[in-house]
């Protein structure tokens, strides 16, 4: 489909454009086909300058900050909804009772690419997942496409440079699964991760609806499609969803690779996620050798165990996107908990703690950061310090690593309050670890 035609004229609203350059991507791009784009956030401008600014050059982009106006919903030809937008958002509703289209970018570049695409989900390892296989498909010389929940790539955008040649590897978390769903789509081939309570905040109301939504990265797929399985969520999607799987479907856990594969990236969970983007690269007929090489060469993924370097004989990584306690379980479990000191704490998610209490106590120091989430375990653990800002943290858990350990920044909690999202956690973590002398 011409995508430059299908957008040209149209009056798009575009909802919650974020900081993140996803939104700020999907709007130029939509501004450069030619089409009129209101952009709402329920944010104060002040929060989203940044935001503003990088598109202020297009004339035919106009914003709204501040409580929505339904009128903004119901007089275009097109919502474009960003992630986070309330189930039973009025907004929406108002949308579709006036016969206006609401889509997301995702779900929307997966109808007009006219491309294999592959879908990766899961609470815990879809980032790892869909780096390694893109890092497969790129050293197979195959044309790629990298999207979905990846900072700062717009999806939409990548409808200018898409052919039918095109294998388009898309990381999609639950909001973008609700759009697959609405849509009625699923991608080609399916790889869910894992499944760990997530969004509890987001889903209090309704919590099986973030499997619900999850789902929808299988459920409208068609007989000559695949779903890759991870071994931990298997049992229960099999359980669920068993009799409406119409698709091939393989099962894989840690085993499925080679142990005489090398993984540069410690940790079994790594080796998990190497093994389901191993049977995706399968199904995409790339040879076993191609696949062995290009693990050879993976390093991560930015902020998911991210060794950055070494000082003084204590080595610092940067696991930011650790926001359950699962993935700051399984960062623990890749080292050597006896030898490393973490970095933990933050916003309440409202999941079970009870695991991470007791993983934490196997470290040889825990360092925490003050939020709501830290103080459901402080009390246990008493001798873990509190801080109010990072770099205090971090030189707290210097004092107290020696040659040999490791300084771990594995939060287990959200970012919100002390930073603007879990990507500037990162940065900020990373900044203050390059500058070590």
């Amino acid at each position: 489909m011409d995508a430059l035609a299908y957008f040209r004229e149209k009056k798009i609203t575009l909802m919650r454009i974020g900081l993140l350059g996803r939104g700020v991507g999907d709007a130029r791009y939509l501004a450069e086909c030619g089409a009129e784009v209101l952009v709402v956030d329920d944010a104060p401008q002040s929060v989203m300058q940044p935001s503003v600014d990088a598109l202020s050059k297009y004339p035919n982009i106009r914003f709204k900050f501040g409580p929505y106006d339904l009128a903004d919903f119901k007089n275009c030809d097109l919502v474009l909804k960003g992630s986070g937008a309330a189930l039973n958002s009025p907004e929406i509703e108002a949308a579709k009772a006036a016969g206006v289209p609401v889509r997301m970018s995702a779900d929307l570049f997966a109808e007009l690419a006219g491309a294999t695409i592959v879908g990766v989900t899961g609470t815990r390892g879809k980032s790892t997942v869909t780096h390694m296989l893109h890092h497969i498909l790129e050293a197979a010389g195959k044309k790629i496409l990298l999207g979905g929940n990846v900072r700062g790539v717009s999806t939409l955008a990548l409808l200018s440079e898409v052919t039918p040649e095109h294998i388009a590897v898309l990381e999609l978390d639950s909001w973008q699964l609700q759009g697959f769903g609405e849509a009625g789509l699923s991608p080609h081939i399916a790889v869910f991760t894992t499944l760990y309570p997530d969004h509890v905040n987001y889903y209090r109301e309704h919590p099986e609806r973030y499997l619900a939504d999850k789902a929808n990265i299988f459920l409208n797929q068609g007989e000559t499609d695949t779903l890759i399985l991870g071994a931990q969520c298997a049992p229960t999607i099999i359980d669920k969803f068993g009799e409406q799987i119409i698709t091939k479907t393989l099962v894989v856990d840690a085993l499925t690779l080679p142990d005489t594969w090398v993984l540069p990236v410690p940790g079994v969970h790594n080796r998990y996620d190497g093994a389901l983007a191993l049977a995706a690269a399968r199904e995409l007929g790339i040879s076993d050798g191609v696949s062995r090489y290009a693990f050879q060469s993976f390093t991560g993924v930015p902020g998911r165990l991210e060794f950055l370097l070494e000082n003084r004989g204590v080595k610092y990584y940067n696991d930011t996107t650790s926001t359950t306690p699962e993935a700051t379980l399984a960062a623990l479990a890749a080292l050597d908990p006896e030898k490393t000191v973490v970095i933990a704490g933050g916003t309440d998610k409202a999941l079970p703690l009870d695991a991470l209490v007791t993983g934490l106590k196997t470290a040889k120091r825990v360092v925490l950061l003050a939020g709501n989430g830290t103080e459901r375990i402080r009390g246990e653990l008493p001798d873990a310090p509190v801080f109010d800002a990072l770099a205090p943290a971090l030189a707290a858990a210097r004092s107290a690593a020696a040659p040999g350990d490791a300084v771990l920044f594995s939060p287990g909690f959200t970012s919100f309050g002390m930073f603007k999202n879990e990507f500037d956690r990162g940065d900020q973590f990373t900044a203050l670890i390059r500058a070590l002398s």
